[in-house]
């Protein structure tokens, strides 16, 4: 899956993924959007292609989620970054560390 998050530079090269880090369940992403783009259409792209993908890659998976196009849900969490870029980079790059204790992360000024 995240082979297919870089390659979305291929195609919108004025998306830049800056940080991705996955957990069992969902992703994070550390993304530049530019102002011409909405965030829920940048989701929805990067929903879309992931899910055709694996679709191919596991054919199964048609029959799973038969009768929608999508295996994600409808939902996401967005966040604006501004002066504390740097803190929630950190937080992305220790994903699924933290949880399981194998990091000391401290996330603070």
């Amino acid at each position: 899956m995240l082979e297919r998050m870089k390659e979305l530079r291929e195609h919108r090269p004025e998306l830049e993924i800056l940080e991705i880090k996955h957990d069992t369940d969902h992703i994070h992403l550390l993304i530049s959007i530019p102002p011409k783009f909405s965030v829920g259409k940048v989701v929805g792209i990067i929903k879309a292609n992931i899910s055709r993908h694996l679709k191919k890659e596991f054919p199964f998976l048609k029959d799973v989620y038969w009768g929608t196009d999508g295996i994600w849900s409808d939902g996401y969490f967005v966040s604006t970054v501004g002066i504390n870029e740097r803190i929630i980079q950190k937080y992305i790059q220790h994903q699924g560390q933290e949880d399981s204790g194998q990091a000391e992360l401290v996330l603070g000024r």
